[in-house]
């Protein structure tokens, strides 16, 4: 591999000197924008943006998933602010917590979202519509901000949902996003003839990589409108129009079109890459796509948006039955991860610990919030000789005979039942290798010491208890099984566990529970 190049808008401009040509960089179902347009278009806006903050001010970002927002996404970048993707979907009150956290200097919004702006006037006092105007662009204000940019600025602000329920934002820099994606395009051979299909929002952590990867070879993204996904013959038709040869997406689409039954039908014909993180890929479903598409190379990414993306993945090179679970692999290159027990000693046998990253993808910690930051991003307890700063997942795994890493849980989903340390994760995976499941989960109500299960299948709540009865010990049981129509996602493509915990506790208060 090349020598990295730490600062992301110097790497981005020499890409630029060798790729302002007409092709294609990015479309979505209504535009499209070649590198010539993107990088023109681009200066314009980062020269707006000069116009209206200093060097690191906070810009957020009001507008809908599309071309637009990719290009204002790297005005920002050539501007040297970080940018705040706001859902534009979600309440307003969220806009405006995650607002109040970031004290953006400037919002930008679109059309579609010029209604929101009044309600967010007391919290930022700059707006500015992505619109083209008479503005004539200074070439000396954007050089003298180039100039400025460093490798550890930050790049982006990437707001999650906190354990509070306040949003916390985790701060990437230029040298995280560059030493990242160096490994990705490395990893998996991208290059200019790539073509990605993008499933996820741009708030979410995932879209980084395809986002960035495309920038920095050349390629072409697909940004695929959400409809499309709950219509899959679409998804596959707009694949197969613009010859798309790689996708990432969370697990929750490959499930759609896996009860959908659609690969026996029509496939994407050029698909070669098929990658998935963001949650456990259920294997049955796995072996399903593998059964349909054998030449395609399918891989099992794993990371926490604090490591950028991605700290572990597993190409996957071997059958597994539908009752195991997926590797999450080895560290990606130039990043280490170890294991550690609850009295921080490293893990050197097949125990499950918790997994702690060290390496230029670790982000530099929340925004605004040092008492979070100083919990997760911490001293490296393996050594003490000089400060070196390692980041605590929270997620237990162990390493199996192959000496890859497995994921077992969180450690919120660690419970002790019964006198029993148990991963709910474990019980997951045999609930969905049951092929009459289409998706289970499983929720631990501490209060009155009780497993949930909850799922969507064909089966009988009596019948499922019976195959989990036949396949674990008694106290991983769960003790009531709620079936439901359809289960609900988050904006993610995540189970949206919190909103279960509720409806269980109105299913209790109400008696409803049988």
């Amino acid at each position: 591999m090349e020598t990295v190049i730490f600062q992301f808008e110097k790497m981005l401009h020499k890409l630029q000197q060798k790729q302002v040509t007409n092709k294609v960089a990015f479309l979505d179902a209504t535009s499209q924008v070649t590198y010539q347009q993107l990088y023109e278009d681009a200066l314009f806006f980062a020269y707006k943006i000069i116009c209206n903050t200093k060097k690191n001010d906070v810009v957020c970002l009001l507008m809908q998933r599309g071309v637009p927002m990719a290009m204002m996404m790297l005005a920002c970048i050539y501007a040297g602010t970080p940018y705040v993707i706001l859902d534009d979907q979600q309440p307003i009150d969220r806009i405006i917590k995650i607002i109040k956290i970031a004290n953006p200097s400037l919002i930008i919004y679109d059309e579609v979202n010029l209604d929101k702006c009044p309600s967010l006037n007391a919290f930022c006092s700059t707006f500015f519509l992505a619109n083209k105007d008479q503005t004539q662009v200074d070439n000396f204000s954007l050089l003298a901000r180039k100039k400025q940019i460093i490798a550890t600025d930050p790049l982006y602000i990437l707001f999650t949902s906190g354990s509070t329920g306040e949003p916390k934002g985790t701060v990437i820099t230029h040298h995280n996003v560059c030493s990242y994606i160096e490994w990705f395009v490395h990893c998996f051979h991208l290059n200019r003839k790539t073509i990605f299909a993008n499933q996820t929002p741009f708030y979410f952590s995932m879209s980084v990589s395809d986002y960035y990867a495309t920038l920095l070879t050349g390629a072409t993204m697909v940004i695929v409108p959400k409809s499309y996904f709950s219509f899959p013959v679409k998804l596959f038709e707009m694949m197969n129009e613009f010859q798309v040869n790689t996708i990432y997406w969370v697990p929750s689409v490959y499930r759609l079109i896996y009860q959908f039954k659609l690969l026996d039908y029509i496939k994407p014909k050029y698909l070669k890459l098929a990658l998935f993180a963001g949650e456990v890929m259920p294997t049955k479903i796995l072996n399903d796509w593998m059964d349909h598409l054998p030449k395609v190379q399918f891989c099992n990414l794993f990371g926490p948006t604090e490591t950028t993306d991605i700290c572990t993945y597993f190409k996957v090179n071997r059958r597994f039955a539908n009752n195991e679970a997926l590797p999450i692999g080895n560290a990606c290159e130039n990043l280490e991860v170890f294991l550690i027990n609850e009295n921080h000693q490293k893990i050197t046998d097949h125990s499950v610990g918790e997994l702690i990253v060290k390496g230029p993808f670790v982000a530099s910690g929340y925004y605004h919030n040092p008492s979070k930051t100083k919990n997760s991003f911490i001293q490296n307890p393996l050594q003490k000789n000089y400060p070196e700063v390692v980041y605590r997942t929270g997620d237990l795994c162990y390493y199996n005979e192959n000496h890859e890493l497995m994921y077992v849980s969180r450690i919120d989903f660690q419970i002790k039942h019964l006198g029993y340390r148990i991963e709910l994760g474990e019980i997951e995976t045999i609930i969905n290798a049951n092929l009459n499941i289409k998706i289970g989960f499983c929720i631990y109500d501490k209060e009155n010491d009780n497993i949930l299960c909850f799922y969507e299948g064909k089966t009988e709540k009596k019948e499922l208890n019976q195959y989990l009865v036949s396949k674990l010990p008694y106290y991983m049981i769960p003790k009531y099984y709620i079936k439901l129509n359809e289960v609900k996602l988050n904006q993610n493509g995540k189970i949206d566990r919190k909103y279960y915990q509720n409806y269980f506790n109105e299913l209790l208060k109400e008696d409803e529970l049988k």
